[in-house]
């Protein structure tokens, strides 16, 4: 039996002085890469709403201590990419970002976002790449290499790429359906996984890997995956579909599935070890959760409050992971 331990928020909006206007506010979707002296912290931020109250997202870092996650020891000076031009699919935001290191460069898979009209928006997953050691990229292309599709018609986003083996596997979200409720758009999306030999061209298995718990209309999103003792552990997380950006019964929490193979995953959400807390920064929600192995100790980076408007915190495992 495992159980997480809250450490608190790495990384507090509130208190961050002098933050340029890009990175205005949010710290959503943490993601890392591991280096030898320190960790890199990706997410997603917004600077302030244009004259129309639309927002775009940007791809952002810190640097942390490899031993202590609560010491910040560098920050992004610009986005590490750049918005998509006029028509594009990424034009108006980057958001998740799941980054690998493959030898000399670091590869960024990540949401791109476009507007939309009947709906607020479209988004499908792009790739870029870094030269530099992770701290700015460059689109592979100007389109993205998985979007909507024959049987995945609306949004495709939320990558958490892995390689295992000779063989990349991406697990991401597609939406199952858009309605209205409330005179509101809501969308309802599930867990999906997708193989590679190359990162690039991509087979997708074509159905949903983890089974509802909250029935049809249950979303789930940010399937984050670590190999343990000979299984693969997946932590994700999920929510109603409508009124879930407040009610904190409603709202986002992070659930658990165990498999052999990485093709067919068994859920069992009393095993993620998390939830809400009784008062503060997550006490409404806990979301899109990354694992990570730093120094034999095992993390979980995770969005609180309004899906990370107040930053990202971080918590240990205790116990194992069998």
């Amino acid at each position: 039996m495992f159980e997480w331990e809250k450490l608190g928020l790495i990384l507090d909006i509130k208190n961050i002085k002098g933050k340029p206007d890009w990175f205005s506010e949010f710290a959503q979707a943490p993601n890392t890469i591991i280096f030898d002296n320190f960790v890199r912290i990706y997410f997603c931020c917004r600077p302030p709403p244009d004259k129309h109250g639309n927002f775009v997202s940007y791809g952002n870092y810190i640097d942390v201590s490899r031993n202590d996650p609560f010491q910040v020891i560098a920050v992004a000076q610009e986005p590490i990419l750049q918005l998509g031009g006029l028509g594009t699919f990424d034009e108006f935001g980057t958001y998740p970002i799941s980054a690998i290191k493959v030898d000399d460069v670091v590869y960024a898979y990540y949401g791109g976002w476009t507007r939309c009209e009947s709906v607020p928006f479209n988004v499908s997953i792009g790739l870029s790449k870094s030269i530099d050691g992770g701290e700015t990229f460059v689109k592979v292309g100007a389109g993205p290499i998985l979007g909507p599709s024959l049987n995945e018609p609306f949004v495709v986003t939320s990558p958490k790429v892995r390689k295992y083996g000779e063989t990349y596997y991406l697990t991401y979200t597609a939406g199952m359906k858009w309605f209205i409720h409330e005179s509101r758009p809501e969308i309802v999306y599930k867990l999906r996984m997708a193989y590679s030999a190359d990162g690039i061209n991509w087979t997708r298995l074509g159905r949903n890997i983890i089974p509802d718990k909250l029935g049809f209309d249950e979303a789930q999103a940010c399937g984050d995956i670590l190999f343990r003792n000979g299984s693969y552990h997946m932590f994700f997380c999920y929510r109603e579909a409508t009124d879930f950006r407040f009610n904190k019964h409603r709202t986002y929490r992070i659930g658990y599935a165990k498999s052999e193979d990485l093709l067919n995953w068994t859920r069992d959400d009393s095993k993620a070890g998390i939830d809400i807390s009784a008062e503060g920064w997550d006490s409404e929600m806990v979301a899109y959760p990354h694992v990570v192995e730093i120094n034999n100790t095992v993390y979980m980076l995770y969005l609180g409050n309004e899906v990370g408007r107040y930053g990202f915190g971080v918590a240990r495992l205790r116990g194992e992971l069998l």
